[in-house]
């Protein structure tokens, strides 16, 4: 147990850096630019897969170790708990008024009848009664079940490990931001992800051939009260099909209420919007078009940053970084001030992008692999004015700026939506929720569950009347002293009742 104790410990303060550093199967973006910012730290973080903590070797070892130490904290335990369902309860000890629980009266009835009733009123109770021959005392105990939920927790926690651990060997986990409308469609492979993290022993060919697109996207507004402003729900219209050739069907996503296509769960993350932004370069063809997603920096107003690469203008590679704002806004500061640009309103009252402009090696020549949502300035130079300021575009949609040093233009033609959409597939997840719901009975059992013995001796005195003992032993600790005594007074009520019952029946 004191092992097992140290290892849930040990698996505690491992799963610090998870929640900490961000993580490539939950987070790839967060990642990337962690990388970005942190060019001497990130080689020592891959090492020690800080960026995959729950799928790194360490962390897998503590939590098999923890499987061990519990299946060899169980067994011996349940020989010995087998041995103790066997048991009789205890003799009754020498001293009952010893007990910390404890009473007596004296009665004129003979021993064995109060005996004898003793086992009846005790039995009622629910107790477990033996009474040795020739004995001038009953023993009785209950709360064997108390053993057995402790008993039950243990096991149920190896079988939400179990659960756990198959999701994650045979199972997959991957996202993809998807352009609302039909001419953006998704389909169930490899290629079809943004981030994908498969299991160790994960098959592709246990993927389900599904395809669906996002017909339409509704959104409500918070308009007063402190989160005026942030999206109170949002419900993505699908239409997908299970296979090829199956009928297309209708579903409205929702946060929390996925769908389930065979044994893949689609889950509705995140949604945010996706400026279309047309690139003419310097000799006027259009070099790059269409909507380039950007990712929300403030939940609440869903200002955004994005970025667009022109990598085929001429006569120099342009890249676009900057941010969006869905209701543009100037503040002013405590001096009336004009404070830094920013978003009023989550919804799209008054789209504004606003993009600053690098030119030449936007590194996506050397056949490495890229983020698109990062853009590599480290051989890059960032257009400037005359005056040495870097050049920025604000626009709004229909706008187009000309890019000095005929470099060519940039449109803000419109806007579309974007909903990011988690796709996982966790075969042992049944497995993990019974686990999770024995443990819980367990638990009960184990907490609610109060073990404690009984002792009633009657015995003659030496002036003829018949002395009777009652005490109780509670074997809990934490146990309510009020409750102790309350069930040792019914047990001595119930043996008056009923003596005084027995005398009114020789009477008639």
């Amino acid at each position: 147990m004191r092992t097992a104790l140290v290892l849930l410990l040990l698996l505690a303060l491992a799963a610090i850096p998870g929640s900490v550093i961000p993580q490539e199967d939950i987070d790839s973006l967060a990642v990337a630019q962690w990388r970005d910012n942190h060019p001497r730290l990130a080689p020592i973080w891959d090492r020690l897969d800080l960026f995959a903590v729950y799928g790194s070797v360490w962390f897998s070892a503590i939590y098999i170790l923890l499987m061990v130490s519990l299946v060899g904290c169980i067994v011996p335990r349940l020989f010995v708990y087998a041995r103790a369902i066997g048991a009789r309860p205890p003799r009754a000890p020498r001293h009952l008024s010893r007990l910390p629980d404890s009473t007596s009266y004296t009665t004129d009835e003979a021993p064995d009848v109060v005996l004898a009733r003793a086992e009846k009123v005790v039995r009622r109770r629910h107790f477990r009664v033996e009474r040795a021959e020739g004995a001038d005392a009953v023993a009785a105990e209950r709360g064997y079940l108390r053993e057995a939920g402790n008993l039950v927790f243990h096991f149920a926690v190896i079988v939400v490990l179990v659960g756990v651990a198959t999701g994650s060997l045979f199972g997959y986990k991957g996202g993809v931001i998807l352009l609302n409308g039909d001419d953006y469609g998704f389909s169930n492979n490899l290629t079809q992800y943004d981030d994908f993290a498969p299991g160790s022993l994960f098959d592709p060919a246990v993927m389900e051939p599904f395809t669906f697109t996002i017909t339409d996207f509704d959104v409500e507004w918070m308009t007063e009260g402190r989160r005026a402003g942030q999206a109170r729900k949002f419900v993505a219209h699908l239409d997908y099909k299970t296979d090829k050739d199956a009928p297309t069907q209708q579903y409205d996503l929702k946060v929390n209420h996925p769908l389930s296509i065979g044994d893949t769960d689609i889950f509705l993350i995140g949604h945010g919007y996706a400026p279309v932004i047309t690139i003419r370069d310097g000799e006027g063809n259009v070099t790059k078009s269409g909507p380039a997603v950007f990712l929300p920096t403030n939940g609440q107003t869903f200002e955004s940053f994005g970025v667009i690469k022109a990598p085929f203008a001429e006569p120099t590679q342009i890249g676009l970084e900057g941010t969006f704002y869905p209701t543009f806004q100037l503040g002013r500061d405590a001096d009336g001030n004009l404070s830094m640009p920013s978003s009023a309103f989550g919804n799209a009252i008054d789209p504004l992008v606003s993009l600053q402009v690098w030119t030449g090696d936007i590194g996506v020549d050397d056949g490495s692999a890229s983020s698109v949502y990062v853009l590599d300035k480290a051989r890059a130079t960032r257009l400037t004015k005359a005056d040495g300021q870097p050049f920025r575009m604000d626009l709004r949609p229909g706008e187009t700026v000309t890019l000095p040093d005929d470099l060519g233009s940039v449109t803000f033609e419109g806007l579309e939506r974007w909903n990011k959409i988690q796709i996982s597939r966790t075969p042992g997840k049944l497995v993990a929720l019974g686990g999770m719901v024995v443990a819980l009975l367990g638990l009960l059992g184990s907490l609610f569950v109060r073990p404690r013995r009984l002792w009633v001796r009657a015995r003659r005195q030496d002036d003829g009347t018949t002395l009777v003992e009652v005490a109780r032993l509670d074997r809990s600790s934490g146990s309510d002293p009020e409750s102790g005594r309350a069930e040792l007074a019914g047990i001595v009520a119930g043996l008056q009742i009923n003596q005084q019952r027995s005398k009114e029946e020789d009477r008639s």
